[in-house]
């Protein structure tokens, strides 16, 4: 069984969508810097932008500024967006993936 934190070649498919991916890189460490959340993912530092910047227009993240950092905040109490779970909050995907 591979490594989990192994960097080998991404996988074709996956469960989740980048999106969700950057939600856990930011819940894992509010600090985080944008080339690490991509390197994490395996997406351009371009897209990885794009995906902060609608998540902040969407409210699911909050960005300050900390120095010459950005600093985010997972709002955990809002809806997740798809109609099949609505009834579920940010907060209850990342217990579920973070912990």
């Amino acid at each position: 069984m591979a490594d989990k934190n192994s960097q080998g070649p991404p996988p074709r498919w996956d469960f989740l969508t980048n999106h969700a991916h950057v939600l856990v890189c930011v819940a894992r460490d509010p600090g985080i810097r944008l080339r690490d959340i991509a390197a994490a993912i395996g997406i351009t530092e371009r897209a990885a932008h794009r995906i902060v910047s609608e998540l902040v227009d969407e409210g699911y993240l909050v960005r300050k500024r900390q120095g010459r950092r950005n600093h985010y905040e997972v709002k955990t109490k809002l809806p997740l967006p798809h109609p099949l779970a609505e009834e579920l909050e940010v907060g209850d995907l990342l217990e579920v993936l973070v912990g």
